[in-house]
This record gives structure tokens, C-alpha cells and sequence, in this order.
């Protein structure tokens, strides 16, 4: 009964220090390679060069992804300046706005009850609460996926009047041109699968004729075709680069260097859904326990919305683990509608099943030291090992609190389970922050700041760095080795150099000539350079990185 959910006082305090810390939260780690550096210092050149039609990483032409991250956080750059939790503020938004949809949608189409659930759900999940506080295209594509999922939902429930149908259905089709600006074609064509199952198994074929299709479309393409008509005139090698390479073999090959089993996401799910694992597959069979009687029915959509796009990466040649962030709403909602049906008796075996995680991986924390690749890295680990261990406990100690609670039925058990999960989750990305701040190679911006003047030449060999260039506000000169920045460089050869042969001639010129340049580099070809005997002082160095300049002796900044 509603008698028994949690006072509107307590909901109302802890509704505010989860914003809180929500927010806070966006800023306390560094820039992580690949991808929060990466676009991060996209939408930094993006305002500095004040181009906004053709994306640009480290200077080069980037087309594997549509431009809407990019806009969103430079426009915040351009607001609030450059940071870590600007650089996430547009995700943080995304993962926010997911959990306010699943709450109103469970609220309009069950009980208020379920739409309370969906929020708590959806907000404690560790990979949402997690992606969210990345700076990851997956989380933008999430969000505005959600808008169409839920839009849909609440445009065909059966109190839907025509005029909220139409209004919620034109919401949908915006929705799906907003994913598709955030990460391509997946952001239409997956709902459109959904769709087409969704109606054989449902014989739900008068669906089609609730879709406002011509509208829709409109509005679909008012919003998209603006910005692929403007980058495919300005730059005519787009389009064969990003529907071809980067969807058609993206999908089917291993261009990518990112294969993995057919049960890659298994385990990466099981994780991310935590701590409501032991609801999850209750959940999901009562969607599927719908009647297929041509009439709309919301959990089997929600159903086929999380399975199809499962297996759909899990298919796939391409596979990161983000890719699967955006089934995590439906599957709060299917959980959700589940526990306000049944009671919350099933909440007893999450919380046993979180509380059996913790005790079991308690004894394997000692071991996390061990995963240092270097004995320079080992403290690292070490200190992370302590928020781990401590995380673990504190996660046991809550589900035990949630699973008392729910041997009487209390709907303060779905709140404290909730509440253990999320707070659990941001302790682990909190301790990590050591790590992370290793990895970005932001502990040697001082030493190139003071080394660096504006007209200084700045090399990367054989490597590239993610981070650096968005914390040092400058792009590099890459040697040897382009990465994801080849199909760039072939379009503008001048903006790297291909051999190292090629940068040891440049570099002993300058050095002759006086002229100040740095380098970055791994420890292998720093060596490989020591050998060839190439005038080098070193400024700064970690086990992943050299840093060098060709002036011997150190002499002060020029301005």
C-alpha cells in the first residue's frame, strides 16, 4: 500500500543529496583515455576553430560519429569554461533525464508505485549511474534513445487521447533523429527493429497506423539531414567513410579491433545491472507473459526492446562494453511493473544475491595489486584495493539491511537496496581516480607547461595520447602512428609525419637551429631513439611515457 512507501519528507532529502552528489560526482576524476579525452578535446576544437560542420580530433578530419556530443559540450565549454565535469555534464544531463522518463512513463502507464521503482531502479543501476559520469557517446545515444522508448510507450496506451498520441508519437520520431545525431544510423534502425518484431510476435499490425509516419519523418529529418547535407558538400569523402565504413563493416568485419565472444555482454550485464540481478530474469519472463491478442501491450515491447538489442551487439563484429546501456531503461521498467505486481518478497533474493557477491568477493580484493603490469603501478592498485575492499563491505552491510526489511513486506527494502547500490558504485569510480589520473598523463602537464611556448613544436611517437591534448589546449604533431586518425591523415597528409626516420631529421634540424621542440613517446621507442643517438633531455617520464625536448640544457620559457 502507498501507506507503506517511504515519508515525503525522506523521499524529498534523499531525491536531494542524490542531485547532489550526481553532480559532484561529474568532477571528481580526471579525463580517462580513450573516450573521455577523446571527446572532450573534439568539442575543445571544436570552439576554438569555431567549426561546428566537421568534427576534428587532434586536427584531422573525424567522421566515425555524428556531431550532437560534441555541440553539447562545447557549448558548455563556451558556458562554463573547460573541466572535467564540463567535459561530463552533457552525459550526467543524459543519464538524469533516462531516470526522470522511466519514472513518469511507469507512473502514466502502471502506478505511481512502479514509477517510484523505475527511478530507484534505473538510478542505482551500477552501469548507468557509472556511464553517466562518462564522457562516452553510448550514455548520449542512451538518453536519447530512452526519450523514444518511453514516447512510444506513452503515445499507445489506450488512454492515450488522439492529439497526446500524436504530440508523444512526433516526440518519438525526435528522439530517434537525436540518437541518430549522437551515434548514427543505430539510433532509427534499432527502434525499428523493435517495431517489426515487436508487431509479428504482438499481431499488433495496427500499430504502423498509430505512428504519424509522415510527420514523424518530417520532424526526423528536420533535425538530421541539416547537418549531413552541410559535412557531405564541405568535405565529399563522408559519405562513403561513415555509412559504409563505419556502419556496414563496422557491423560485419573486425575493422575495429573489437571482437569478442558470443557471450561477451553476459557478464558485463550481470555486473551492470546490480544490484537487481536477482529480479532480472523474473522481470523479463513476466514481460514475456504477455497475450499476443493484436492489442499494445507495454512489458512485451519493453521485453523484445532489451532482448533484440542484446543480441544485436552481442552479434555484432564491433563490441565495447557501453554499447549495451541503452536496454538498461526498459529493463528498470520491466522490474519495476514486475515488483509492484508481486510485492517486494523478490527484492529479498537481490539483496542475497548482492550480499553473497560482497562476502565471496571479499577475499579476492588482497589479489587486486596483483593486476599492476609494473612495479611502479603497484601502489596504485594497492590504494584502489582499499576503496574496493571498503566498497564491498559497505554493500554488504546495506543488502543485509534490505533483505530484513523485506521479510515484512516493507517498500523501504526496494529504497535501501537502491540506495547501497548507488552509493556502493560511485565509491568504486572514486577510488579508481588514482589510476585514472595515471592513465590520461595528466600528472605531466605542469612539467610541459613549462616547457612548452606557443609556437613549440609538440610530437607524438608512435603512440597517442587522449587526454593530454584537451589538458595541455593543444593538438600534436603525430609520428609514425595514426590510429582511428588514418582515414584523416590520408586526407591531409601534412598533418602527421609517417616515419620515425622522417621526425629524427626534423628533430636534429631544430636542434641545430636552436629551436626548442618536445616529444612524447613509449619507453620503447625512446630507447629506439637513444640508440640512434638523438639529442634528447627528458622532462618527465612514467612507465607508459617519455617525454623529451631537443634542448639539452634547460633554459626558460620563451613567451
Amino acid at each position: 500500500m502507498m501507506s507503506e512507501f517511504p515519508s515525503k519528507r525522506l523521499g524529498w532529502t534523499l531525491l536531494l543529496l542524490f542531485i547532489v552528489t550526481w553532480f559532484v560526482m561529474l568532477g571528481t576524476r580526471t579525463l580517462v583515455p580513450t573516450d573521455e579525452g577523446r571527446y572532450a578535446e573534439m568539442a575543445r576544437e571544436m570552439l576554438a576553430t569555431n567549426d561546428w560542420v566537421t568534427p576534428r580530433l587532434n586536427a584531422t578530419k573525424y567522421f566515425y560519429k555524428p556531431p550532437l556530443q560534441n555541440w553539447m559540450n562545447a557549448l558548455t565549454f563556451a558556458a562554463f569554461g573547460l573541466g572535467e565535469w564540463q567535459a561530463r555534464l552533457w552525459t550526467g544531463l543524459c543519464g538524469l533525464l533516462g531516470i526522470g522518463l522511466v519514472a513518469y512513463t511507469g507512473r502514466r502507464l502502471v502506478s505511481v508505485r512502479t514509477g517510484f521503482y523505475a527511478g530507484v531502479i534505473l538510478a542505482s543501476s551500477f552501469f548507468w549511474a557509472a556511464l553517466s559520469h562518462v564522457n562516452t557517446l553510448d550514455m548520449g545515444l542512451a538518453g536519447m534513445m530512452t526519450i523514444s522508448l518511453c514516447a512510444l510507450l506513452l503515445a499507445q496506451r489506450d488512454e492515450a487521447g488522439p492529439r497526446e498520441q500524436r504530440n508523444w508519437m512526433l516526440l518519438c520520431w525526435a528522439g530517434m533523429a537525436l540518437a541518430v545525431m549522437s551515434k548514427g544510423l543505430i539510433g532509427i534502425v534499432l527502434p525499428g527493429a523493435v517495431l517489426v518484431i515487436y508487431t509479428l510476435v504482438q499481431r499488433d499490425f495496427r500499430l504502423w497506423t498509430r505512428l504519424h509516419l509522415v510527420a514523424g519523418l518530417l520532424v526526423f529529418l528536420l533535425i538530421t539531414a541539416p547537418w549531413f547535407i552541410l559535412v557531405s558538400l564541405q568535405n565529399p569523402e563522408f559519405p562513403h567513410f561513415f555509412f559504409i565504413q563505419e556502419h556496414l563493416q563496422r557491423f560485419t568485419s573486425k575493422i575495429h579491433n573489437r571482437a569478442g565472444p558470443w557471450y561477451y555482454f553476459i557478464p558485463i550485464l550481470a555486473l551492470g545491472i546490480l544490484p537487481w540481478l536477482g529480479i532480472l530474469f523474473q522481470a523479463l519472463y513476466d514481460g514475456w507473459r504477455q497475450p499476443a491478442d493484436g492489442r499494445f501491450h507495454a512489458r512485451r515491447l519493453l521485453l523484445i526492446w532489451a532482448v533484440l538489442i542484446f543480441v544485436f551487439f552481442s552479434v555484432s563484429s564491433s563490441k565495447l562494453p557501453s554499447y549495451i546501456i541503452p536496454i538498461f531503461p526498459a529493463m528498470a521498467l520491466l522490474i519495476a511493473a514486475y515488483l509492484d505486481r508481486v510485492g517486494v518478497r523478490p527484492v529479498m533474493l537481490a539483496a542475497g544475491l548482492v550480499l553473497a557477491f560482497c562476502l565471496v568477493g571479499l577475499p579476492f580484493v588482497p589479489r587486486i595489486p596483483d593486476m599492476a603490469s609494473v612495479e611502479w603501478e603497484r601502489p596504485l592498485y594497492e590504494g584502489y584495493a582499499w576503496w574496493v575492499g571498503g566498497s564491498a563491505i559497505l554493500g554488504a552491510a546495506g543488502s543485509f539491511y534490505a533483505l530484513m526489511l523485506a521479510r515484512s513486506r516493507n517498500h523501504h527494502a526496494v529504497l535501501a537496496l537502491a540506495v547501497t547500490g548507488f552509493v556502493v558504485g560511485q565509491l568504486v569510480m572514486l577510488g579508481h581516480q588514482p589510476l585514472g589520473h595515471y592513465a590520461s598523463g595528466a600528472a605531466h602537464v605542469p612539467a610541459l607547461q613549462a616547457e612548452l611556448a606557443p609556437d613549440t613544436k609538440l610530437y607524438i611517437v608512435g603512440k597517442y595520447e587522449q587526454a593530454l591534448p584537451f589538458y595541455l589546449q593543444r593538438t600534436m604533431t603525430m609520428v609514425e602512428f595514426a590510429d582511428e586518425m588514418a582515414f584523416g591523415v590520408r586526407q591531409e597528409p601534412h598533418l602527421w609525419i609517417p616515419t620515425r626516420a622522417e621526425f629524427a631529421q626534423r628533430w636534429r634540424a631544430a636542434h641545430a637551429a636552436n629551436k626548442k621542440e618536445v616529444a612524447i613517446m613509449s619507453l620503447g621507442v625512446y630507447a629506439a631513439m637513444q640508440q640512434q643517438q638523438l639529442p634528447m633531455r627528458v622532462i618527465s617520464e612514467d612507465p607508459r611515457r617519455v617525454i623529451v625536448t631537443n634542448q639539452l640544457v634547460k633554459t626558460d620559457k620563451q613567451p
